[in-house]
Parts: C-alpha cells; structure tokens; sequence
C-alpha cells in the first residue's frame, strides 16, 4: 500500500512546528457486495464497475449488450472499508476531520465502528469531525445503498403527489426516479448514453488534522470598478478555528508582475469565520485582461497570500488571477420586439461559437488528464471559443476549468438539474443548498466561467407541458420550480457570485422569464433568451426551417462514430445497420430511421451486396448527413448575427448538440468515444472559422455574406468559382472588387440570380455544377473555401468515380499526404483506423487534381503504420 502524507509547515522564531497534517486515503480499499458474497479489491478514487472489470470478474463494461448485462451492478448495495494506520500522533492534535471531496452517491459511513454521518449527494464535499474516534490504527467503512434503490424509496415517499417524469423511454433501457437523488442524472440513461448508475468514492478522502485554525476554503473574485476604472480583488477565506482564543494576525497578498502587495490585520473568533479581503489594484498598472479564445491571449497573474497568526502559525495560498468582465447584455432592438442576448467580454460583443460538453465517461476513474486535454484541444482546434456543461451531467473536475481556462474556453455553467420536475421537500432543499454553495465556493474564481444557469429545459417542460400536468395541477409545480431554482440557487448565486449573471434555465426568455414571474408562456421564443431547436424531418438543407433566434444554445443530428470505434466493442454479427446491436444501441427512439431518412432527401443510399461494405457507407453518409445539416444550420446562425428580417434576428451564439461521447454509439457527437474527429468536427474548424463567407439561396438568387469575428476591419476580395461534376478544371471565376469587412459584422457581399450565374458558366445545369467560394488579400487566403450545391448530390450529373491515392510523408512530427483525384470528390474522407491522432481537414470537396493534408498524431506512430490503415472514401465510391 502507497502511503499518501502531505506535511504542511508553519516557521516561527523558536524553530518548525507544523500547521497541519493531511494524510490521503487513496489507493486500494476492499469491496463487497451486499450479502458478502463478493469481496474485492478497488481502487479510490474509483467505483465498482471499474473495480470488477480490473479483477476480471466483468468484460468492458460497454462490450455489446453488458450495459444490461450488468445492471445487478448498480442494484446491489456495496461496501467500501479500508483499516489504515496513521503515521503520526493523534493527540498532539485538537482537531481530525474526515474529508471526502466526492461520494457517489447513498451511503452511511463508520469510523472505528461508529457512525458519524451520511451522504446523499454526488455533487457535494463532506467533512465529519473525527477527533473524539480517532486513533492510531483504524478502520473506516463506506455502506453504499443503490442509488437506484433509493431514489425509487425516495419517490414513494413523496405521497402528496407525482413529480414527472418517473422512467426515461424504454428505448433508452434505464433506470427510474433519477430526479430524486442528487446524482449524475444521465448515469440512469439518456438518450445518447447508458445505464451505469455507479457507486464508489469517486474523488480524494482523507484526514486532516490541525491545531489553532485551519483554512477550510479559498476563493476570489475579480471586479472592475467603471466610475474608477480600476480592477480590485475580492478574496474570501473560510476558517475553522479551534483555539480556545481569539487568533490574531496579518495577511499579505502579493501579486509581483502587478507590483501589487497589500498588508491587513486580522482577528479570528473562535469557531467558523469567514475573512473577506478587498486589494485594489492601481490603475496606474497595466492589466493584461483574460479573453476567449480567438479574441486574444489567456493572460493571468500569480498570486500569493500568506496567512501569519499568532502562534508562529502560517498558512500560504497560491493561485493564478485572472482578469476579466462579463456581461449579458438584453437590451431592446430596433425593428424587433423582445430583446437582445448576448455576451460582452471586456466590453467586447462576442458570438459563442461551440458545442455542449457532457461527462466524457460513464466512469470518472476512467477521465485522465490526457483525455481532457486531447477533446479540450480539439475544442480550440475547431475555432470554438464556448462550451456549454450541461445539466444532466456533473460539474466536472477543477482540471477541466483550469484547461479552459489556459485555452480560452468560454463555460456556460449549468447547475445538475436536466429534463425532469424535482422535489422541494425540505431534505432534498438541504443537500442541494450545500451542493450549490459548494460549487459557487470551487468554481467562481474560473474566468472562463461566464454564466450559471440553473438547469437543462425544466422551465420549458414544466410550460410545454412535456409530461401531461393537468391545467388546475399546475400551480403546484410552478411553486416547486420558483422554490428551487428562484428562492434557493438563485439566492445562492447572488450571495456567491456576483462576478458573472444568473438564468433560471435554458431555454428561457431571460429577462421575460423574470417579468413573468420566473416561467415565460413559451420559454423558446425567437424574441428573447435562448432557444433549443431539434427538427429530424423537415430538411435540413432548407435554412428557412431554423429559428432566427437570439441565441441557439442545443441544436443537432445524430450520426454514427466510425467503424473502428464501434469494433472494439462488437461482434462480427453486430456489424449491419438492423442488427440487435445496432438497434440496441440507439436510445433515439426512431432514430436510426431517422437518420437514413434525412439522408436520403439528398444522398443516394448504399445499395452494396457487401453487408459489411453497406455498414460501413451507411456510417459514413450518416457523417456526411450530419455535418451537412449542423454546417447548414450554424451558417444561418452565424449570417443572422447584424441583421433583422421580419422582425427576428441579431443572433448572437451557436451552440450544437453535442460535443463528445459518453460511449460508442449513435450520437449528436462530433468528437467520438476517445476523441476521434468525426467529419462534423473537421466542418466545425471550417464553419466556425473567424472569418467566413457563406452561402445560400432565397428565391432562387445566390447569395454571400461575409461574416467576421474579428475585432478589426480588413481589405479583402471574394473569389466565386463554378466547378462541373464532370471536370477538374473551374468553367467560370469572380473576383469582386476589394471591400472592407467590417469587424464584428455579418453583411451581404455578393447577389446572383442562380439562372444568371448558370447562363455566365456556360453550360452549367444545377444538376451539373458546384459553385465554391473563399475570401483572400494579395493572393492570401483568409478564410476557408466553403460551397454551395445547386441541388441534391443524388440528383448530380456528371459525378463520376473518383479515384484518389496518397503519397504519405514524414516531417518532423507530422504526416504528409499528397493527394491526387482522378475527378472532383465530394466529401472525401480520410481514415487512419484507430491510430489516434487528427488530419488539417477532411470531408472536404476536392474540385483540384492535387491537395495536400496533414496529419497530426496524437501518439507515436509510423509511415508504415498510417500506410497499412490508411483508407479513403468519397460520395463517389458509394454512388
């Protein structure tokens, strides 16, 4: 056994005394299951799916069908216990708490055989006074109830009436009453997930001891003073002190590189007491503000303070600062009734360009360092400047936040509440006021953290009337909503918090949610707020069918991940597009067909005698179908951003659904289980693009507008190229005369009659030709070459097969491939199988004979290697 031992030192005159010890209980415990049957070693942090798998006593967890395999896992009650020796002396000690930072989540825990307390809550950090069952040698045990179990207890319970829903769709294949227990809602299902409602310690536990005063929390909070323009620092530190006196003394806090070093006189009370320090920075230093990313650098100050109290006591803290403002501006807009919703950071209007981040495992033990990383980085390598942590999840790590805020990720925080009606008796109020209290203490001194929102849909489903309230019921339920995320999490927020704004939900109409006394008739209206907008059937080439909303925060297609991320957890009968694999791991209800439906308003579908061969296209148009779509949709968001028409407009975010994977399967992800980029990801890079000209058709005139979110104006022209099916070779070109793009702007930069432009091209049919566009300066490009169909693929003349080979080469770090087309290539895909790693662009259009792509592994890998995987597909090999 590793033993954990962290000895913190406080420097007085006579010599070293120590402040404090902190000794961790990570490492392996013993588990057994709820009759004793089964005993094990497990590791914490950790849970009980992860501890069978590593005894070999369960395969893979996501293997095939052991999401139902496994369910006795999580219906089964478990037991966590551990015998330890401290290896220091207890009673030089006046106080020993035990600290667990993470319980998942039911569980009654003994120390030496005494009970000292229970958790309830997933999401919160327990302490329990220890100091009077303490000793040298001792035995702690963690009784885990079924979270299932429970919430199931806890749901009939509540007699005086039903909170909805009570199951998810028997298609998702979960468990029941998960919004009675404060837990990871998505862990009973979702409906791109599966049911793994785990149990386990799933962060650090540990013992502190101290003597005189212990600082129990540390947190800041950056302000900028407008009437004085000038930044100051708020700095608030929570104490538990133990001396039988009042302890006395200095804080100095110091930031170097802002010359800044301030002295204050302390005295503590004994008991719990809170200090709250204020530094002003003087405004005759420069301060480098933190901006997102693609807006400017992520620049922070080191910090340090230093606690000196009495008794030669010191208690350091170091911390990076970071500066910025925040606000959500809604406001009227001329021509449009509501108001505006948009996000000023530093006084700068910023469109959100990103997606919606949920958890990365169904098992956290399994979330390294290196993953976060690889799917954050892919954030920033697609041009997104925003995520949003959505509500059916957990708060996630601090590693995360810290990431972002390296990265210049923009968080929009929502507290864990999704899809669902909760109770507001007085227990669940208690676990969650700590839970919110808690989380506001952890997370507010993040800059990349720019608003709290206090849940996922709930107002919509409480006002859509998702689960069949009747009318008189009603006010019951509002009651319970304005209790829990008004009365409570919003108190909560503003008492915490007041460096970011606060929503109620979303969607919402934001201030009109306020004014209607917190539920709006139609929480997703175009006026106001955010909207969540899902439409499988109408099609999704049609940009008139997406709302020209203020801000979209969900929208979406599924596809399937790729052929070698479903493998290594199938078999070979799994491998059609009706198999029982395949329809089992869809929690869509219809959405396999679905997909092949929108697909084919476009697309011809695969037709191959190869049933392997059918898999595989069918995966790969169902990408195709989905990068189309989310590409279509978030253009129009993106060109809507200056203008109103019809009363509607000036939108100000694009946020699709969903960024990653919580498994392999069918999902609105564009990066799948492990990070690899699916073609949605690689068409994000390019339509998230700072600065983008995009296409559409309105009354059969083509239109361009370019679209710039930089902060400067830029000299540039706009080149229009019209390519045949049939050649490789433009028929026509034009270049426009040199403009000024504004910064911050979406404007109109070209307009063509579509029968005018196919009358200039020659002999240009919309069934034969392709037109392409990109924005440059002296020859240089400055945006990526987008296009537009002037009809279906399935209808295209011309088309022929492609052939397309590739010449791969080394340089350094990074692969070369030199391709070459023998016609134009519709969505050419590259694949590598399962090397990890990510090409400069793929899915792409390849109108020119040659193009050359690079690839940038994520691990080390060889020339041979990429050789023998190396596989390409275009529209054409399909067809």
């Amino acid at each position: 056994m590793r033993l954990h031992l962290l000895l913190l030192l406080a420097l007085c005159g006579a010599g070293t005394t120590a402040a404090e010890l902190s000794y961790s209980l990570r490492g392996n415990w013993s588990i057994c299951n709820g009759n004793g049957s089964l005993e094990l070693p497990g590791a914490v942090p950790g849970c009980v799916h992860s501890a069978l798998f590593q005894q070999g006593l369960i395969q893979d967890s996501y293997y095939r069908f052991n999401d139902l395999n496994y369910r006795w896992v999580s219906l089964d009650n478990w037991t966590y216990s551990k015998e330890f020796k401290i290896p220091f002396e207890i009673s030089k000690w006046q106080k020993v708490n035990l600290i667990l930072e993470g319980v998942d989540t039911v569980s009654k825990i003994l120390f030496n055989e005494v009970t000292i307390g229970e958790t309830d809550n997933m999401f919160n950090r327990y302490s329990f006074d220890i100091t009077n069952v303490v000793r040298d040698v001792n035995s702690i045990e963690l009784r885990f109830q079924s979270a299932v179990l429970y919430a199931a207890q806890q749901s009939k319970a509540h007699t005086r009436y039903q909170v909805p829903p009570d199951c998810p769709p028997l298609v998702q294949k979960g468990e029941c009453h998960v919004n009675f227990v404060r837990k990871e809602q998505c862990s009973f299902s979702w409906d791109w997930g599966p049911s793994f409602p785990t149990q386990g310690i799933w962060k650090d536990v540990r013992i502190e001891a101290y003597n005189i005063c212990h600082l129990n929390y540390f947190t800041f909070s950056p302000i900028y003073d407008k009437s004085a323009q000038e930044w100051n620092l708020e700095i608030e530190s929570t104490f538990d002190v133990v001396s039988s006196k009042p302890v006395g003394g200095q804080v100095i806090v110091a930031i170097p590189k802002l010359q800044t070093q301030q002295t204050y006189n302390i005295e503590l009370q004994p008991g719990k007491r809170i200090v709250e320090l204020f530094v002003n920075i003087s405004k005759n230093i420069t301060v480098e503000t933190w901006w997102p990313h693609g807006h400017g650098n992520q620049t922070g100050y080191n910090m340090t303070v230093l606690f000196e109290l009495d008794g030669g006591l010191n208690i350091e803290k170091s911390a990076k600062v970071y500066f910025r403002t925040v606000e959500l501006i809604e406001e009227p807009i001329k021509g449009s009734p509501g108001l505006s919703f948009y996000f000023k950071i530093n006084g700068f209007p910023i469109f959100l360009k990103g997606s919606n981040w949920i958890p990365a495992d169904s098992f956290q033990d399994r979330v390294t360092s290196e993953l976060l990383r690889l799917l954050l980085q892919s954030v920033v390598d697609a041009n997104m400047n925003t995520l949003r942590v959505w509500g059916g999840g957990i708060y996630e790590q601090d590693e995360f936040y810290e990431l972002c805020d390296e990265l210049g990720i923009m968080v929009w925080q929502d507290f864990m509440f999704a899809c669902a009606l909760y109770p507001t008796d007085q227990g669940f109020l208690d676990s969650v006021t700590a839970e919110v209290a808690y989380q506001i203490k952890r997370l507010k001194s993040h800059p990349s953290i720019i608003i709290w929102s206090g849940n996922n849909e709930n107002e919509e489903a409480l006002m859509m009337n998702w689960y069949h309230i009747s009318f008189t019921d009603r006010p019951i339920y509002i009651k319970d909503y304005v209790t829990l995320y008004v009365k409570n999490i919003r108190e909560l927020v503003l008492a915490g918090d007041k460096s970011r704004p606060f929503i109620t939900s979303s969607p919402t109409n934001g201030a009109e949610t306020v004014a209607e006394g917190w539920v709006s008739q139609n929480p997703n209206s175009n006026y106001f707020g955010d909207v969540h907008f899902y439409d499988y059937i109408s099609d999704c080439w049609n940009w008139k069918v997406f709302p020209k909303a203020r801000f979209a925060s969900e929208y979406g297609y599924q596809s399937w991940p790729s052929f070698s991320t479903l493998e290594k957890v199938s078999s070979t009968e799994d491998w059609s597009f009706n198999s029982k694999f395949s329809l089992h791991r869809q929690h869509h209800e219809g959405g396999n067909k679905q997909m092949l439906y929108q697909a084919g308003l476009h697309f011809k579908l695969p037709q191959s005698t190869d049933p392997l061969r059918t898999f595989k296209d069918t995966i790969y148009l169902t990408q195709v179908m989905q990068a189309q779509c989310v590409k279509t949709e978030t253009e129009f968001y993106r060109r809507s951003r200056s203008e109103i028409v019809d009363q509607q407009g000036h939108t100000m975010g694009a946020l699709y659904w969903q960024l990653n994977d919580i498994w392999q399967a069918p999902s609105w992800a564009s990066l799948e289980y492990g990070g690899k980029w699916k073609m949605l990801h690689y068409f994000a890079q390019n339509f998230f693009a700072p600065l983008l000209p995009v296409g559409f058709e309105n009354e059969n005139t083509f239109y361009i507008y370019g679209v710039s979110d930089l902060h400067s104006d830029y000299s540039m022209t706009l080149t229009v190229r019209v390519h045949t099916w049939s050649s490789l070779e433009p028929v026509c070109s034009r270049v426009t005369e040199r403009f000024v793009m504004k910064g911050g702007e979406a404007v109109c930069l070209y307009e063509e009659p579509v029968s005018e432009l196919l009358r200039r091209c020659g002999n240009c049919t919309r069934e034969s030709c392709v037109v392409s566009f990109y924005l440059s300066a002296d020859h240089e490009l400055l945006s990526p070459t987008n296009y537009h169909f002037l009809s279906s693929p399935k209808e295209a003349v011309g088309l022929c097969k492609a052939q397309i080979t590739a010449i791969i080469s080394q340089q350094g770090d990074v692969f070369v491939f030199d391709l070459e087309t023998s016609a134009v290539a519709p969505f050419v895909w590259l694949d590598v199988g399962s090397i990890p790693g990510r090409f400069s662009d793929n899915g792409f259009l390849m109108t020119e004979k040659t193009r050359t792509i690079l690839f940038y592994p994520w691990e080390p890998t060889s020339k041979n290697e990429l050789e023998r995987s190396f596989h390409v597909t275009s529209l054409t090999d399909i067809y």
